[in-house]
Parts: structure tokens; sequence; C-alpha cells
């Protein structure tokens, strides 16, 4: 038996919702894969990797710019804007890997945020959409 319109319609919706939701809003690629955990020691004993301390990074938002405008960090670092310019600007991330990227409007002081997982992220001032950025976690 057929099935009715209108069942037909809805999971054609759901198949494109499905779709845009795998193919959409996404620019970067998937995220790597941690190293093992340990390393081997002359005679056999085995040690833990040491880990870095957290960093914290500041790009500046001065003169329509985002100075650098792309940087390269490690998975828990902080990145902190801050702004000192006489515009008012944001920091909004680009696609679904930088959707917590998300500032208040400001045009001093400063916001930061800790990545917690290695990719590319993009951003932009939402009020000045040529004002753009990356941030690469590794």
């Amino acid at each position: 038996m057929p099935l009715p319109r209108r069942r037909v319609r809805t999971a054609l919706a759901a198949l494109a919702v499905l779709a845009c939701t795998t193919a959409c809003g996404t620019d970067d690629s998937p995220a790597a894969t941690p190293a093992s955990g340990t390393s081997a020691q002359p005679g056999g004993a085995t040690t833990a990797p040491q880990a870095a301390e957290p960093s914290t990074v500041t790009v500046r938002v001065d003169d329509m710019t985002f100075s650098p405008s792309e940087l390269r960090v490690s998975v828990g670092d902080t990145v902190t804007w801050e702004f000192a310019d006489s515009a008012a600007h944001s920091v909004q991330g680009i696609g679904d890997r930088a959707m917590g990227i998300n500032s208040p409007i400001l045009n001093e002081g400063s916001w930061s945020y800790t990545f917690i997982a290695p990719g590319n992220y993009r951003y932009l001032c939402s009020l000045h959409p040529e004002m753009r950025g990356t941030v690469v976690v590794a």
C-alpha cells in the first residue's frame, strides 16, 4: 500500500535536515585522535608524557582588525580578545565547531574562550564581517 503524501513529505524533510546537519556549516576536518599516553624508557620502563601547562594567548581588537588574525594554540589553551577600539566589536564563531565562540559587543575590556578540542575555529566580528580571524588548535 502506498504511503500518504504527508508521510512522504515528512520523510523527505527529515532527510534534508539530516543531510544539512552532516554537511552544512562545517568546513574543518574531523578532530584528530590523540597519540598514545606512554613512552618507552631504556630498560623497559614506561612513563606518562608530561602535559604542557595551558597558556593564554591574547588577540588585540583595535583599528578594525584582529591582531594576530591567525594563531596556533594547544588543546586547553585560552584565547583572550582585548578590545581597545573606538568602535564596538564582537567575536562570533563561524560554523558548527565554533558555535560556542560568542562574545558580547565590546569596545573596551576583554573576553576569553578556552579551546578544548582540536580543529580550525574561524570567527568574525558580527558588526564588521570583514574582520576575520582563525584559531588553529592542535
